[in-house]
């Protein structure tokens, strides 16, 4: 009874959220629709008052030229002159200013909402001086000093607005000509760019009748606020499911980051990252990119595992590969794989500084490992392993690919190529405890490191003779060499470095010496 009454109530909040959801989606479907409408609305009414302006303006200035110009053109005696009292002379034409003077008038009288305006401080004798107000007479001042100004105002006094537009009346050569030598004109000394005076176009508009203009929006909110209501009502009814959805939801999430957690542990920090931030697509895709390959591989592995027990063995093989992997992690390298008791480490991909400093980087890698194993070996030892792991490392740069291999159905993020075989080819060749490189990589990092270089050897798929480089030391340190031996019964790591006691240091070798020089000869 308790499992159907459950079921029924799942499924009314089912038919709620149903309703609410199509309530929701109407509501986002309606604003733009009720935008769309008034915005269609307005600009219908500002395009018909545009329109009817224009055209009005038009045909006030087509009757003005129609009666003004061409009229008493055609009703002179033939000859023609610009005049600012044109009207006294038979077929004389207003000059510039007096047509600027007449058009304002014309204008006003057949457009209510726009006024047109030529004024300026320096009117001819005899005419009445211009009135001025103060935003013209300081437009006129800025003008004068920058043409390019610029000179607007806008004014909003209850439900109409007014927008003002003043230019510079700019004097040419023609206008100069006439003030300079007119016997009216004030000023006589003219030049040209000048500003004699300033146009002023004043537009205004009412919003009385813009009110009800948004009437879609405001029909569209009071929907909006009814609607708002019912949402409240069932929003108590809401709380309590979307409380157990919550903790469903962090159930699921704290599943979900323990099985990401433990994912984690079977890929490198790099590919795990870029794979779950969406930056990496999970599907068969490589690349060829030019990447530092490192190989490493302990010694006499095989005949290690006679010596130790299981237990012992597994314990510091684990041990060895945690402590190398850290450090693989630390200088930025993509850890590939384990493979037994080898390491393959890249650097170049999915991240990379560029290859001089993938090179460095890794082979300070190196190093760390060659440091730490020393530290680990002299541990081993106290623990009661007499020959503790050996490790020989390759380092080589060069074009690998590099991405998912395999199928849609397993795949594994790793690179191929015979650069990748050269750095396991160049750990085989080296000694116990030393770091070979390639001289691609030698190149890279010889400001760092001091090395020698060994017999060319040849290999299947590199078409070139490869010199191999001993790493002896670095150079950070005063040219202090390393020198690191091993052999049976001698196990010598010298790094000059890392001593902090050189007496001690040096009484330790002096001791050893005497006990080899003592000791009889042994084949």
């Amino acid at each position: 009874m308790t499992r159907d009454t459950g079921t029924v109530t799942a499924d009314a909040a089912k038919t709620r959220a149903g309703w609410l959801a199509l309530i929701v989606l109407v509501m986002l479907a309606g604003l733009p629709l009720a935008v769309w409408l008034d915005l269609t609305a307005l600009s219908q009414t500002s395009l018909n008052r545009q329109a009817a302006d224009l055209s009005s303006l038009i045909s006030s200035i087509r009757s003005y030229y129609a009666s003004n110009v061409v009229g008493r053109v055609l009703a002179g005696d033939g000859t023609t002159q610009v005049a600012h009292n044109y009207e006294t002379i038979p077929g004389a034409i207003p000059i510039p200013a007096t047509l600027s003077l007449e058009l304002g008038r014309v204008i006003a009288e057949k457009q209510a909402n726009i006024t047109y305006r030529f004024v300026s401080d320096l009117p001819f004798k005899g005419r009445a001086q211009h009135p001025m107000d103060e935003f013209e007479r300081n437009a006129l001042q800025k003008l004068r000093a920058n043409t390019a100004a610029n000179a607007t105002d806008f004014t909003w006094r209850g439900l109409d607005d007014s927008f003002r537009l003043v230019t510079p009346v700019v004097m040419g050569a023609a206008c100069v000509k006439c003030h300079n030598s007119h016997p009216d004109s004030p000023k006589t000394d003219w030049k040209v760019g000048d500003v004699r005076g300033i146009q002023e176009i004043i537009i205004t508009q009412s919003l009385a009748g813009s009110i009800f203009a948004f009437k879609y929006l405001l029909a569209y909110f009071i929907f909006v606020g009814a609607a708002g209501l019912g949402f409240i009502l069932l929003q108590r009814q809401q709380a309590r499911a979307i409380r157990g959805i919550n903790r469903d939801l962090e159930s699921a999430n704290a599943f979900l980051a323990s099985v990401s957690l433990k994912i984690s542990r079977y890929l490198s920090p790099q590919i795990y990252k870029s794979i779950f931030s969406g930056q990496r697509d999970v599907v068969v895709h490589t690349e060829r990119k030019r990447l530092t390959i490192f190989f490493s591989d302990i010694k006499d592995f095989t005949a290690t595992t006679e010596r130790l027990q299981p237990e012992a063995l597994t314990h510091m093989l684990n041990e060895y590969l945690t402590e190398m992997s850290a450090i693989a992690q630390r200088h930025g390298g993509t850890l590939d794989k384990f493979i037994g008791d080898a390491v393959l480490v890249f650097f170049g991909d999915p991240e990379t500084k560029g290859p001089a400093e993938d090179a460095r980087a890794c082979l300070k890698m190196a190093i760390d490992m060659q440091r730490r194993l020393d530290e680990l070996k002299t541990k081993w030892r106290l623990e009661g392993t007499e020959e503790p792991f050996i490790v020989r490392m390759g380092i080589n740069t060069g074009f690998c690919n590099v991405g998912n291999f395999g199928s849609s159905d397993r795949m594994d993020y790793t690179i191929i190529g015979a650069e990748a075989n050269l750095a396991a080819r160049l750990q085989s060749i080296a000694e116990a405890g030393q770091i070979v490189l390639s001289y691609e990589t030698y190149a890279l990092t010889q400001d760092l490191i001091l090395a020698h270089p060994l017999a060319p050897i040849t290999m299947k798929g590199i078409p070139r003779e490869v010199v191999p480089y001993v790493v002896d030391g670095l150079r950070d340190a005063g040219n202090a060499p390393v020198v690191h031996e091993q052999l049976a019964g001698l196990d010598l790591h010298l790094d000059l470095t890392r001593i902090t006691d050189a007496a001690k240091a040096r009484a330790a070798l002096q001791s050893a010496l005497a006990a080899l020089q003592t000791e009889p000869t042994r084949k």
